[in-house]
């Protein structure tokens, strides 16, 4: 069996002690994006599991899109990732 060697590390260790790792991580053919995926890549990023570019690539998402979750997760929290309270957090 051949593992392949990822760049970055295997695991980070999340403020409440839990481990976090690549296969916490969605799958790479995710196609329907419900909040708690996005927020689940948003802390990949943010602990360092993963980059942003890497991000963008495993999960076909462009760069604007990727910083519209974490602009959204940020400024309002977990509950502007749904899809049914864009109106609500959406800028003017």
């Amino acid at each position: 069996m051949y593992l392949k060697k990822n760049d970055g590390p295997a695991y980070v260790t999340l403020p409440n002690g839990q481990k976090f790792t690549r296969s916490d991580l969605p799958e790479r053919t995710t196609k329907r994006w419900v909040a708690s995926r996005k927020a689940t890549v948003i802390l990949g990023v943010e602990t360092g599991l993963i980059t942003m570019s890497e991000a963008c690539e495993l999960y076909g998402l462009s760069q604007d899109e990727f910083d519209e979750w974490h602009r959204a997760i940020k400024q309002y929290g977990f509950g502007a990732l749904k899809a049914t309270k864009l109106k609500s957090y959406r800028q003017p």
